[in-house]
């Protein structure tokens, strides 16, 4: 693990800058002290990162909990809710155990890119107004006037500064010495932001202060900063709404966290595979121990996971060390912390969202043909204009939808000669699956035979022939009849001319082919 370390530990500062801000985010998004968050991402990183089999994925508090861990906290208290964390761990662990993660490897590769695809839009039109220094109301104000006043000088400065230096180190630097693959971009830029927002603060009207800088606790001594720990209330334990809350949050964070894996895996250039009922054992452990002390659900997160990937991680050290960072600086450096301008973090993640959602993924998803760009496309607008699970439910749906199409579709293959005698010979092969739902396409082409017509039916490649197809094929045994149809059935064993039965036939067939 520790021969990377020179790609790990930049990986892990990178990550580190862009967590602890999301952290303490999601936290203040859930109506959840801000310390709670900071939990959440320490325990994320150095004990599911320690027990999780994947190499780069990262975990801490998700946003897509947010909305469920708000109305949980308000309605049951946050030391309640607690102990429903503890219970979503707990679930979590059983879910593992009885090796429940092959869940994840059901959702087709559209959805997953369309997933990363509608993260990365929503990622980086959420940036848009933290570059320029203006709050995200602004951009419902009626005037353009209105809207240009509110931009902040000195943020947009620093924005365009930090956009510079991690496009000029990504596509160029990088390639010019090895040592700046050492040295991330996204660090450079944090410590550019730093020395900006000192030296700014001595010009009039290009002050940077309040919302724009990265606000993290500042304890003023050992105790003060152990009373920032909570602890469930265990005796809410008979209140069924914890027990309700707890499955909630293991249901969704494994979900998400199995979605997320095999996003990640999809992403890393190595095309190494995470063992997912070791994913939901380590998930489960540090949501249990998140609770205990006062953090927030933890999931496996796709914007903290791809940023390690982008900023050149290679194994799980990079996770863990990045929760140790975490850890480190909340009880060493809280002040420092307050220094980094938003702008700088903001700038990092228009990269990784654009790096999600590029324009040629679109194109190339869109030249696989509609079977894989519909389901593709419904679930970025899912994602985007609702929410995480919505927009994946949608595609999943559009993609089932997609397939039983091509099911019945697919059922038969058809050939027409013509006779001498004006009558036609129809050769209709069948698949090797025929299901119910290849019913309507078998029915409509045997309606539509003309009379006169030979029909040469050959099973001889179907493996498996639903019962709902031989009562039609029956039907059709006494229908041809009446409109002269001649038939041959033609099978492995041999032609049968006529067949005043299909359903006996074919399964004496079957049972003599087996025995």
């Amino acid at each position: 693990m520790f021969k990377n370390l020179k790609n790990d530990l930049p990986a892990s500062l990178v990550v580190f800058f862009v967590a602890l801000p999301l952290c303490l985010g999601i936290a203040l998004a859930s109506g959840a002290p801000l310390f709670s968050g900071v939990i959440a991402g320490i325990i994320g990183g150095i004990v599911v990162g320690g027990l999780s089999g994947s190499s780069i994925g990262v975990s801490g508090p998700a946003a897509g909990l947010a909305v469920i861990v708000f109305a949980a906290i308000a309605n049951l208290g946050f030391e309640s809710f607690l102990v429903a964390v503890v219970i979503g761990g707990a679930l979590q662990i059983l879910l593992g155990i009885l090796r429940a993660g092959v869940i994840g490897y059901y959702f087709p590769s559209s959805v997953i890119k369309g997933m990363l695809a509608g993260i990365g839009i929503i990622i980086f039109i959420k940036q848009i107004p933290l570059v320029l220094g203006i709050d995200s109301t602004a951009f419902s104000a009626s005037g353009v006037m209105q809207f240009v006043n509110s931009i902040h000088p000195s943020v947009v400065i620093i924005s365009v500064l930090s956009l510079g230096i991690l496009l000029l180190w990504d596509k160029v630097l990088v390639k010019k010495h090895d040592l700046f693959k050492v040295i991330p971009g996204p660090l450079v830029a944090v410590v550019i932001g730093v020395f900006y927002f000192l030296f700014a603060q001595s010009i009039s009207g290009f002050q940077i202060s309040g919302n724009h800088l990265v606000s993290v606790p500042v304890p003023e001594d050992f105790n003060s900063f152990i009373g920032q720990f909570s602890f469930p209330n265990f005796s809410a334990l008979s209140n069924p709404e914890v027990w309700i809350t707890g499955f909630t949050i293991a249901v969704v964070a494994s979900l998400e966290t199995l979605l997320c894996v095999e996003a990640t895996d999809k992403l890393d250039p190595e095309k190494r595979v995470t063992p997912t009922n070791r994913e939901l054992i380590a998930q489960g452990t540090g949501n249990m121990l998140s609770g205990f002390i006062g953090g927030l659900p933890i999931t496996q997160v796709i914007v903290r996971s791809s940023t390690n990937l982008h900023a050149g991680g290679k194994t799980k050290l990079s996770p863990i060390l990045h929760g140790f960072l975490i850890l480190i600086s909340v009880i060493l450096i809280p002040t420092f912390l307050n220094m980094i301008p938003i702008a700088v973090l903001a700038s990092v993640l228009l990269i990784v969202g654009y790096k999600l959602a590029k324009p040629v993924l679109f194109k190339q998803m869109f030249s696989l043909g509609a079977s894989q760009f519909i389901p593709f496309i419904i679930t970025v607008l899912g994602v985007v204009f609702a929410d995480l699970l919505i927009g994946i439910g949608l595609g999943l749906a559009v993609g089932i939808i997609t397939i039983l199409i091509n099911s019945y579709q697919n059922s038969h293959f058809l050939q027409v000669e013509q006779q001498d005698n004006g009558g036609q010979i129809v050769k209709m092969t069948l698949a090797e699956e025929i299901s119910f739902l290849n019913k309507g396409a078998i029915l409509n082409e045997l309606n539509r035979l003309p009379e006169q017509t030979v029909l040469e039916l050959d099973v001889r490649k179907t493996v498996r022939l639903n019962y709902d197809i031989l009562e039609i094929l029956d039907d059709f045994a006494y229908t041809s009849k009446q409109k002269n149809i001649g038939v041959k059935l033609i099978t492995a064993q041999g032609v049968v001319e006529n067949p005043n039965n299909f359903s006996s036939l074919l399964l004496s067939k079957a049972k003599s082919k087996v025995a």
